[in-house]
């Protein structure tokens, strides 16, 4: 093997390497923006949940204040949620039935 062949070859791997570095440095931007937007949405979580809180507390209060059992109709609204579920996938699975899938 002569030495133009080796100086090509290093010349290819050298370059090859530097491919990989800028795809490299590429990935690891990508990876400080990911962790900064998930950041911000924890942020933005965590302020959501906070105003819930407080609105939960307002309406428990206007609630009780008007004589309305909460529990109770959570519970009824949880049973419709549950009844209507069951009765869609009954649904999709007598579809599936009729196109044989």
């Amino acid at each position: 093997m002569g030495l133009g062949s080796t100086a090509k070859k290093l010349q290819q791997v050298a370059d090859m390497a530097e491919d990989v570095y800028a795809r490299l440095n590429q990935l690891k931007e990508q990876v400080t923006e990911t962790r900064e937007t998930v950041d911000e949405t924890k942020d933005r979580v965590d302020d959501l949940d906070r105003e819930l809180a407080e609105q939960r507390a307002i309406l428990d209060a206007l609630a009780e204040r008007e004589g309305i059992d909460v529990e109770a109709l959570t519970a009824e609204i949880h049973v419709v949620d549950a009844e209507t579920v069951a009765g869609d996938d009954a649904a999709s699975a007598g579809d599936e039935d009729a196109t044989g899938a």
